[in-house]
């Protein structure tokens, strides 16, 4: 892979390509074409828009072969009518707001870098604002766990296992699908408080709620109630240093009964720390979120399971979207 002008600048430009994605997933672009071919003046009229904006919009997002288009009228691509449109089981829009929600932060990444601390706050409960960022990072993580979820807890033995951990498990989306794999499983999900109506929502959408329970609090310095026989982490030890990695792994390992399985599921980094690309860039999203949060490599994520007395320690035979990965040990 050589760089040259040409891949450079597209490089450079290519903010400008998620900017008209992010912008007609937050219009609702292809939620309002549906099954329909529609001018753009219908579609301003549908969408509350400004005639002359929206068919740029839609002209561009025509090139990007998102839409396509027949004289004055636009329809949803398969892909479009697939992943973009809300009436979809396979919706992505949530996510894709989520990135939307992170352009403000990424702008800011030389000053993250200079002083070392985050430029992006928490969201807090109180915020309309900030609800709906909630909602589009738990919902986003949901559309993206969804389409991996099956395939992970078909490839991981859980038979002969009662009580599953679902720690930071946000709206339980692994939860809920350990569970239809497992139909003697249950599972608690623990996270904070303000992520329970959105667990609740998705664990009653699947029938599960006689299965899996909610238990509200922060990982971090909060107990965690109960014992259990298999515990998950997924995406969830990024957010903190090491030190507080190895707490929370020391910690999760206490609650497991003796033969118990512990599973981390991070975006995980080679050796030298720099590569895969999406791991290294999600560092660099850490750092602008976060006080101490980073990705991890292989080799560190298997040292802090073996400090916590864990053994038989491996990595599976599994690589997620992102370069995601499995490592999982035995108490």
């Amino acid at each position: 892979m050589e760089w040259n002008p040409k891949r450079l600048l597209e490089t450079s430009g290519n903010y400008w390509l998620s900017c008209t994605l992010h912008a007609a997933v937050k219009i609702d672009v292809f939620t309002a074409l549906a099954d329909k071919e529609l001018t753009g003046v219908e579609l301003a009229k549908k969408t509350r828009c400004d005639k002359r904006g929206l068919i740029m919009l839609l002209n561009a997002v025509t090139a990007m072969q998102l839409l396509k288009k027949k004289g004055e009228k636009y329809l949803n691509s398969p892909a479009s009518k697939t992943f973009l449109s809300k009436d979809s089981p396979k919706y992505l829009g949530h996510i894709i707001m989520h990135h939307h929600h992170l352009v403000e932060s990424w702008e800011q990444l030389d000053k993250a870098i200079i002083t070392g601390k985050p430029v992006r706050k928490r969201s807090s409960s109180e915020d309309k604002e900030d609800n709906k960022v909630r909602e589009s990072f738990l919902m986003g993580m949901f559309n993206m766990a969804m389409n991996i979820a099956p395939y992970i807890v078909s490839q991981i033995d859980l038979s002969g296992r009662t009580h599953f951990l679902d720690l930071g498990g946000g709206p339980g989306t692994y939860a809920i699908h350990f569970c239809l794999e497992n139909p003697e499983l249950k599972a608690t999900i623990f996270d904070f408080p303000t992520t329970k109506p959105f667990a609740q929502k998705t664990i009653k959408k699947f029938d599960l709620s006689k299965r899996i329970d909610f238990q509200a609090g922060n990982f971090t310095v909060d107990e965690i109630k109960g014992k259990y026989d298999v515990a998950w982490l997924s995406h969830v030890l990024h957010s903190e240093g090491p030190d507080e990695c190895q707490r929370v792994i020391d910690k999760t390992a206490a609650v497991l009964e003796p033969g118990g399985m512990l599973m981390v599921h991070e975006f995980i980094l080679d050796k030298a720390m720099s590569g895969p690309l999406f791991p290294a860039l999600f560092s660099m999203n850490m750092l602008l979120g976060t006080s101490e949060g980073q990705s991890y490599s292989d080799i560190q994520l298997k040292e802090m399971l073996k400090k916590a007395g864990l053994k038989k320690i491996k990595r599976l035979d599994f690589c997620g979207p992102n370069d995601s990965g499995i490592i999982v040990g035995i108490k």
